[in-house]
């Protein structure tokens, strides 16, 4: 099933559409898949990052480094 989508241009661009031959709805159509996966994408990346904040561990790397050294010594 379809729905219609209204868009308002400038004249002037309409004219310059008229002159070239193409099926512009297939290309708006194109355009606004792409742009849509892409949004969906950058949330889902988003929800990644955001889950990924709570697993990371803060710790004091020297300290790490420190006990390293204290058991080989």
């Amino acid at each position: 099933m379809s729905t219609t989508f209204t868009v308002r241009i400038p004249r002037e661009l309409k004219e310059k559409m008229e002159q070239n031959p193409i099926e512009w709805s297939q290309e708006v159509r194109a355009f606004l898949e792409e742009r849509v996966k892409q949004i969906e994408l950058l949330k889902t990346l988003q929800e990644i990052e955001k889950r990924a904040e709570k697993r990371k561990t803060k710790t004091d790397s020297t300290l790490l480094i420190r006990e390293d050294r204290e058991r080989r010594a």
